[in-house]
């Protein structure tokens, strides 16, 4: 009733401003039109309102605080800080204006500021609940799980229900890496709440977290039993089973999980994972296959179509759904990777540069993925492009094979004291590598004694 009611009054409210009419509310009355506006985030309204009501009840206080809510949200910390200067001789025993004190404070990053105005209010003994919570809050933005713990559990003594007060709780126990009192205050809970859902979801990734996936399914089970239709808990559930490598009920899980779903194609794509672990291709397949339909540009299960394909001899079928789930996430790098194999497994060398540009781009740290650039620049007779890749590989990694590839590159321009030079150095830097590069790159076989003979001469 008091909702209809509260609907009827910013129904009111709103046709009064769309017609430009002049209605009377009572401070009440307009209190709970700016609290409307306040949890639905709309704060024009809900400044229209306060405007309004301060026109009606210019030294209504309570109005007054709700302005200085407002001007909180829209960080405009300058008037707010001189609104609380006006309010703070009258306002120090409301726990309305002290909890805006403090979240000017808290928005400010002043924690400690923060938490001395909550603990005032809390003298109050009004609102226990929300400011034991805004004080473990602000304990955890000082790097306090101690103490935030302490007040979470103060908040849930409060208000045993409070299920953000207890998902805190055990974040600040593995904070404190307390997993023994952790556990003792979950079953101390469930003892006396045995059908709090966050409780026995807390209880399962308790378990989960710790490899005991036996005693996981349990706390699944059991919040499953309270509510069948929490999805997720069904995905938590087949993780547990996929970890005891137990792929079969995991399907079950999944199967059961897919009644109660709208979109489907993670879960296709899930169950196509456990009987792919199950050596089962064909069926694997199949489910990737109901996942593309259902998200057609679901790219995890393209790529994994690609995986079977491969495994199954159909290379043309790999390539092309690796190309097509690496286009829809063109930044993974692993699929680039892999596209650029596929491309090359294919003879298709000048289609994977473009892979292989991406990766010395993103990664130029890791020494192969400049090698492998290289190396196919000069399959393609790139020789040129290939040099300048190469100068810039060389300024990340000094390393041998770059300058066999560089002496290659230069003999193969005609740029025949370049590819000495170049020689000598990678001689210097790496001699045993050089029967291998000569078989790669047959130029540079005719300059290796000479170039030995310099470099020993050298040394000498």
């Amino acid at each position: 009733m008091e909702e209809y009611f509260g609907n009827e009054l910013v129904k009111k409210f709103e046709e009064m401003m769309e017609n430009n009419d002049e209605f009377y509310f009572d401070t009440e009355e307009l209190d709970d039109i700016i609290v409307y506006y306040l949890e639905l985030g709309d704060f024009n309204y809900a400044d229209m309102a306060v405007t309004y009501g301060l026109k009606l009840h210019p030294n209504s206080l309570d109005i007054k605080i709700k302005k200085l809510e407002v001007l909180l949200e829209w960080e405009d910390y300058n008037t707010a800080k001189e609104m609380i200067n006006e309010l703070k001789g009258s306002s120090m025993e409301n726990t309305d204006f002290l909890v805006c004190y403090a979240k000017y404070y808290s928005n400010l990053g002043n924690p400690r500021k923060s938490i001395e105005i909550c603990k005032k209010a809390l003298e109050l003994n009004e609102e226990e609940n929300f400011l034991n919570n805004f004080i473990a809050d602000e304990y955890v933005n000082l790097g306090d799980p101690f103490n935030a713990l302490k007040h979470y559990q103060q908040a849930l003594k409060d208000e045993p229900t409070d299920e953000y007060s207890l998902e805190n709780a055990m974040i600040c126990f593995s904070d404190l890496n307390k997993s023994e009192e952790a556990i003792a205050f979950l079953n101390d809970y469930l003892d006396n709440f045995a059908y709090s859902e966050v409780a026995w979801s807390e209880y399962g990734q308790y378990y989960f977290n710790r490899k005991n996936y036996e005693e996981a399914i349990k706390g699944f089970d059991y919040m499953l039993a309270i509510n069948s239709s929490a999805v997720g808990v069904y995905a938590s559930k087949a993780a547990c089973y996929e970890a005891l490598n137990q792929y079969k009920k995991a399907v079950e899980v999944y199967e059961e999980m897919l009644e109660l779903e709208y979109t489907k194609a993670f879960t296709f794509y899930k169950i196509g994972l456990c009987y792919k672990a199950l050596k089962q291709p064909t069926v694997a397949l199949n489910c990737f296959q109901k996942s593309l339909r259902e998200d057609p540009q679901f790219y995890m299960a393209m790529m994994e179509q690609s995986y079977l394909y491969e495994e199954m001899g159909g290379m043309p079928e790999a390539l092309h759904f690796a190309r097509e789930a690496t286009l829809l996430n063109d930044g993974n790098l692993e699929y680039q990777k892999r596209l650029a194999f596929l491309f090359i497994d294919s003879g298709k060398f000048e289609e994977s540069l473009s892979c292989l540009k991406k990766l010395v781009d993103a990664e130029p740290s890791r020494f192969y993925n400049w090698y492998a650039y290289t190396e196919v620049l000069m399959l393609v007779g790139e020789y040129e492009e290939a040099v300048t890749v190469l100068i810039a590989a060389l300024e990340h990694h000094n390393r041998a094979e770059l300058y066999y590839q560089l002496s290659n590159c230069y003999l193969n321009l005609k740029d025949n004291k370049k590819g000495a030079e170049m020689l000598e150095k990678a001689l210097q830097l790496d001699a045993s590598l050089v029967t291998d590069m000569q078989k790669k790159y047959p130029y540079i076989k005719d300059e290796v004694k000479k170039a030995k003979a310099k470099v020993k001469k050298k040394s000498e």
